[in-house]
């Protein structure tokens, strides 16, 4: 269906809703999405290791960028159907429902039935000048990630607390030439001070006021007020933490202070629920001691649990819901969403055929199943929102016009049953995407021998380009839905089809424009007799 000229901020519903999309968040995700749950990832593009270039100590990719494992966690999740959206979240709070309602800041909310807090952490650098500057590259904090990189090198561990000496055992092993700074370091124990001065680390006590570059940019030095300069290649030092949990204040959740004094993180029972029940958490928000293999396999474990906390629950109502159902009724219980008008695409594609049997796949309210009934196609009008279709039917009885209504996930196992239709007709119908392209080949069996398909799509550059900046973004992610490629790519080689059309265009007239798109891609194949 066409849309108005202006797009309102959405409300959304969906099984789960995942604050954050790194490792844990996405690691959720994916096992949510396998287990046939509607989720629906809220990004805001911060993740804790953001400056570091490689990441390490993960079994399969080590040594590949971050950015990398993100990207391609987000094509597995939508691979699935879930739904991966670029936006901040501002608060979460009970919804009338009962359920959680997730407030976007470009305005957008989510109702979910629970909510995954994958926030992380945002790590607090001591105050001291050209620190933050190298962080994630010549200044580091854990042995793990980056220690193997600055074996041999020089380096200088800045110490800021008690616990901040707890890995210069690790350091000492990695290089000969360590020397710590005790800069503010509290109570530490004197014992292991001399045992290290022992063991051949050079122990220093002074404020450090600035970190010395080089011409190259990298780090050459820390200066000591009034004592001078330590030569250095790398620059260690302990963070103090803070987790992301202020979306979570209206539920009365509260951070917990870690037992390290070192900073706050969210306390979750083993099954990974907070105090707020419904509401999980997963990732170094729960642990700060998580690097990125720790944290996807606790988002993998958490996502398990969701799923047995939700299954529970619809054993009790004997009930197994669709989420895009739900989203799709809840959209549909308000004002009209379209025009009414039929698209002009349709109109200008089907204007050449000779009407026969018609299936409209997503038809929304109706308005192309009404032309095509209004010049001579029977036809069914099919959609997984049952709430649209009594839209369909009441508008077609005012008008006097015979529309079959047919309730089906074009996903489900035969949605549309034997029968077989001269066009199938899918205009932007929202189909989620699965492994297999079910919803394809569900779409392409229904067309009869000499029928023809028609897929019409937005094109996602300029949906992307319209997107804007986190915060400011689209309530869909159109990644997660089947594409025209996915019919290309199974209509590919096949003898039983004949391309006659696929390309790119400007939307044409005939029908309300709509604000985030002005371009169609067009795909017409006519599906040979014999």
């Amino acid at each position: 269906m066409s849309s108005d000229a202006t797009t309102p901020t959405v409300q959304r519903h969906c099984d789960v809703c995942i604050v954050g999309g790194s490792a844990a968040g996405l690691a959720a995700a994916l096992q949510l999405g396998r287990q046939r749950r509607s989720v629906i990832v809220v990004d805001a593009g911060e993740p804790r290791n953001a400056p570091a270039a490689h990441m390490h100590s993960y079994l399969g990719r080590d040594g590949r960028p971050p950015s990398e494992l993100i990207a391609v966690g987000r094509d597995e999740v939508r691979s699935y159907g879930g739904e991966v959206l670029d936006g901040v979240v501002t608060s979460v709070s009970r919804s009338e429902s009962g359920d959680f309602r997730v407030e976007l800041a470009a305005g957008h909310t989510i109702d979910a039935r629970r909510v995954l807090a994958a926030t992380g952490l945002v790590d607090e650098l001591p105050d001291i000048d050209g620190l933050a500057e190298h962080w994630g590259r010549d200044v580091i904090h854990c042995p793990f990630c980056h220690g193997y990189e600055v074996r041999d090198q020089r380096i200088v561990q800045i110490v800021t607390h008690p616990m901040g000496a707890h890995t210069t055992g690790l350091f000492r092993h990695l290089s000969a030439e360590l020397t710590m700074v005790l800069h503010d370091p509290g109570d530490v124990d004197d014992s292991a001070l001399d045992a290290l001065r022992t063991s051949g680390v050079r122990v220093v006590t002074g404020k450090v006021s600035r970190v010395v570059a080089g011409t190259n940019g990298h780090v050459t030095a820390v200066e000591l007020a009034g004592q001078g300069s330590i030569d250095a290649d790398v620059i260690v030092v302990g963070c103090r933490f803070r987790v992301r949990a202020e979306p979570l204040a209206p539920l009365g959740l509260k951070p917990a202070a870690h037992p390290t004094g070192l900073g706050s993180f969210i306390e979750v029972d083993p099954a990974g629920q907070t105090a707020v029940a419904g509401v999980y958490a997963a990732g170094n928000a729960t642990d700060p001691s998580q690097q990125m293999l720790q944290a996807a396999a606790d988002g993998s474990r958490i996502g398990a649990m969701i799923s047995f906390s939700l299954a529970s629950d619809d054993i009790e109502c004997a009930a197994r819901p669709s989420g895009n159902q739900s989203d799709w009724d809840h959209r549909y219980a308000g004002e009209p969403l379209w025009s009414g008008n039929p698209n002009g695409t349709l109109v200008n594609e089907v204007s050449r055929l000779a009407p026969g049997r018609a299936l409209d796949v997503g038809a929304g309210e109706g308005g192309d199943a009404r032309w095509l009934a209004e010049h001579g196609w029977t036809v069914t009008a099919s959609d997984i929102s049952q709430r649209a279709l009594d839209r369909v039917s009441a508008e077609a009885r005012r008008r006097g016009l015979r529309i079959e209504c047919h309730r089906a996930d074009a996903n489900a196992v035969d949605p549309f049953g034997a029968a077989t239709f001269d066009l199938v007709s899918a205009q932007y119908a929202s189909i989620p995407r699965t492994p297999d392209c079910r919803g394809v080949h569900n779409l392409l069996n229904a067309v009869a021998p000499g029928g023809t398909l028609l897929v019409v799509s937005h094109d996602l550059e300029s949906v992307r380009t319209s997107a804007g900046t986190p915060g400011h973004s689209r309530p869909f992610d159109p990644d997660a839905y089947v594409k025209i490629e996915d019919f290309m790519a199974a209509l590919a080689d096949s003898p039983a089809w004949h391309i006659e059309l696929h390309e790119t265009r400007p939307r044409p007239a005939g029908a309300a424009s709509a604000a985030h798109h002005a371009h169609d891609i067009v795909l017409r194949a006519l599906r040979r007799a014999s």
